[in-house]
């Protein structure tokens, strides 16, 4: 495993303007729920009619003042696939997520024994319904509903946090913060983001002393394991730009070097990986640790798509589904590798390998697909990554509600 890998896997992940808010941020953050409605009203109607389609679309059932039709609205089909490409460059979504975004890895040589870990971003145009590549921000994290976007600009850690609209392009405006800041992540209803602040870069790499990926050269870049430099975090409301800042120490050797904070599944709480036991931490917004919430005891932090929509089901990495309160193993899906998101309380995105298509004896040759829970049936979403660890351009997916 290379270091792309290494540090992939310990992600898993994951001013100078006023402080007035764009107009009618909130009122697009509610339209997402609006949208759920009418994409299960039009799934209904496809059942009773024995349709089954994809990428087709579907009219709005609503409308309102400031809604504006954005790509994944203009498409309120259940299922948008494009099993033939891989990276994507038109949309994908499955019932009540979609693929906000996506990236890649490369490394900025700064001197000779330095460089920084640096992610390519291709978003959603929401004007196009294509992924569009971006080099302007080191850090980004979509809210539900995909019509903004938290960005950070490229010198890590940053100052202030950006308001980016997917539909024109442009940042909205700039959340100033006194710390410096690294990470963002919107809570689940989009109404808050938890910023996590660093002394320095958490992704720069040094030229290691070993021989990590196995070339015979003893010239790789890697973290410096053990020595995290993160501070604590932030909960900041995204109207009002309002924060709250709280010191959160940890023994350096029990965080990745980057290590940030997310937002509990009721986004009441925020929590933060270890690569120790207990695995997660979680803390109330004022910094105090706290016990795990009752449904999410059996979660981990590298499982992108942790709780069910409902709170009933945990998704666990090799496909299997656990009773979210219990652990007990419910089902395992087909073709499982590892849980992306949930599409609804039914289904979820994975990388994973059709069983009918793959021998699964290559793990990186895996492909985006929808499954049932409880049924054999596969999707494709997306055609197969490329069978290597270290092929350039291996994207990373990031999925939001849509």
């Amino acid at each position: 495993m290379n270091v792309d890998e290494l540090v992939r896997d310990s992600l898993r992940e994951q001013a100078a303007e006023p402080l007035s808010v764009g107009p009618g941020f909130a009122d697009r953050v509610l339209t997402v729920r609006r949208r759920r409605h009418t994409r299960r009203l039009a799934a209904l109607a496809a059942a009773t009619t024995a349709v089954v389609a994809i990428a087709v679309s579907v009219p709005m059932l609503d409308s309102g003042k400031d809604d504006v039709r954005l790509a994944s609205e203009k498409n309120q089909s259940d299922i948008i696939a494009h099993p033939d490409q891989s990276p994507p460059r038109a949309l994908i979504a499955a019932g009540d997520t979609a693929l906000a975004a996506y990236y890649t890895w490369s490394i900025d040589k700064q001197t000779k024994d330095r460089a920084v870990h640096v992610r390519d971003y291709w978003l959603l145009n929401q004007k196009t319904g294509r992924y569009e590549k971006t080099t302007k921000w080191s850090f980004i994290d979509v809210a539900p509903g995909m019509r903004t976007a938290a960005v950070l600009e490229k010198d890590l850690p940053a100052k202030r946090i950006g308001l980016l609209d997917l539909l024109t392009g442009k940042v909205e405006r700039w959340i100033p913060v006194d710390r410096g800041v690294a990470g963002v992540e919107f809570s689940p209803d989009g109404s808050k983001l938890v910023a996590t602040t660093y002394g320095k870069n958490p992704d720069l790499l040094y030229k290691g002393d070993y021989d990590s990926d196995g070339d015979g050269k003893n010239n790789d870049w890697m973290p410096q394991w053990g020595e995290s430099s993160r501070t604590g975090f932030y909960v900041i409301d995204v109207d009002s730009g309002e924060s709250s800042w709280s010191a959160v120490s940890y023994e350096a050797q029990d965080l990745n070097v980057r290590q940030d904070f997310g937002f509990s599944h009721d986004g009441k709480l925020v929590y933060s990986g270890l690569t120790t036991e207990p695995h997660m931490q979680y803390y109330d917004f004022k910094g105090n640790e706290v016990d795990k919430p009752a449904n999410e005891k059996y979660t981990h932090w590298i499982s992108d798509a942790g709780v069910s929509p409902n709170g009933k089901l945990v998704a666990a990495d090799g496909g299997a589904v656990l009773d979210a309160y219990t652990g007990k193993v419910v089902t395992k899906v087909a073709g499982g590798q590892t849980p992306l998101a949930w599409a609804d309380d039914k289904r979820l995105v994975i990388w994973g390998c059709d069983p009918k298509k793959c021998d699964g004896k290559n793990e990186f040759r895996n492909q985006l697909l929808l499954v049932t829970i409880g049924s054999d049936k596969v999707v494709p979403l997306s055609d197969f990554r490329k069978a290597s660890a270290v092929t350039p351009g291996r994207w990373t997916p990031m999925f939001s509600e849509r």
